[in-house]
């Protein structure tokens, strides 16, 4: 099938400088919990459980020490991913779009392909964007929305079609109504970030550079 040239998106990791990782809950509207995201606590207990799995991980690779101290804000980076998970999926669950299981298998076939097999695959995405082995299905389920939630705005415009995923993701967002807990930073709908933290989770790149999604038409 010949290719085609079309936008995708995709999520990036970019972890940034030292924070520690937070035990207690400063809100005492929600203790113990991180964030609330439409009305669903995200428990600090869930987000220490996710940096445990990529630090797991990460010491496991020759390059762990140096993987360590490239991701010290991953307590944050992982509450930041527990909440943009909600606002793809409300953003995609309200423009009628879904991923079945086959869409997913594909996709996650189609990147262990790129990275050389499963294992490649796993070490690029826990070293180019803290996502441990047991998080990769639900990374890639997020990415292949994305992708068609993109798509399904219809425009070949690359700035008007980002304009438009952005509101998309601003307004469920505001719907969503987050609370988090202000150790972690607040969190702000428009520019979709988490206090000081400032990964720019959505890069813009053609899919001959980025196969990210298998075609669906």
């Amino acid at each position: 099938m010949p290719r085609r040239r079309r936008t995708a998106i995709i999520v990036s990791a970019a972890l940034l400088s030292a924070a520690p990782l937070l035990t207690a809950c400063g809100n005492d509207a929600h203790p113990g919990a991180a964030a609330v995201v439409g009305g669903e606590r995200i428990e600090v207990s869930t987000v220490q459980a996710a940096v445990k799995d990529v630090r797991t991980a990460q010491e496991k690779t020759p390059q762990g020490e140096q993987l360590v101290r490239e991701t010290g804000q991953l307590s944050r980076a992982k509450l930041y991913d527990l909440i943009v998970n909600q606002v793809v999926h409300k953003a995609a669950a309200d423009a009628g779009v879904t991923v079945t299981r086959k869409e997913l298998q594909e996709g996650r076939a189609m990147l262990a392909q790129r990275f050389g097999g499963e294992e490649g695959l796993a070490a690029a995405y826990l070293q180019e964007r803290g996502v441990a082995p047991d998080q990769l299905d639900a990374v890639v389920e997020r990415d292949i929305l994305i992708n068609k939630l993109a798509r399904s705005m219809g425009t070949n415009d690359p700035a008007e079609g980002q304009q438009k995923l952005n509101a998309a993701f601003t307004t469920a967002a505001k719907s969503l109504d987050i609370d988090v807990n202000p150790r972690f930073g607040a969190w702000d709908d428009q520019k979709l970030e988490l206090g000081d933290y400032k990964a720019a989770w959505i890069t813009q790149v053609s899919e001959q550079e980025q196969p990210a999604v298998p075609s669906t038409a």
